[in-house]
This record gives C-alpha cells, sequence and structure tokens, in this order.
C-alpha cells in the first residue's frame, strides 16, 4: 500500500499492552482508543501519557504503529 494512503494522527499513550512486545493503548483527540506498536528501528522508550505520533491503514483503525 502507498504511504499516501495511510492516516496520520496524534495520540497519548494509556498503558503498556502485554510484557515486553513493544504494544501500546493509545487514545486519540476524539477518545477513539486503539492498541498501536512501535514502528521497526524506532528505540525511543515511551510511558504513559507521552504523546506519539500514529499511522493508520484506512480500513483498520483498531491497530496503528507509532512512528514518532
Amino acid at each position: 500500500m502507498p504511504a499516501s494512503d495511510l492516516i496520520h494522527a496524534r495520540g497519548k499513550i494509556l498503558e503498556p499492552v502485554g510484557q515486553g512486545i513493544g504494544a501500546w493503548r493509545v487514545e486519540l483527540a476524539n477518545g477513539h482508543r486503539a492498541i498501536a506498536r512501535v514502528a521497526r528501528g524506532n528505540t525511543t522508550a515511551y510511558r504513559p501519557g507521552d504523546s506519539v505520533s500514529l499511522e493508520f491503514h484506512p480500513y483498520d483503525l483498531s491497530r496503528g504503529r507509532i512512528i514518532a
């Protein structure tokens, strides 16, 4: 899928999902909650309350990728 088709959004990290798998529950400004994984190559340590940039596939807004 071309990168131009991805949906970009800002969100806030709420809590980790599982232990050590790099997945987080995030909340968007409109209240939507999703599961987001850290993008490959991203070595930033995240904590609950951090603001992050996300990418979503246009057909599945329940899962995303943390890009920054």
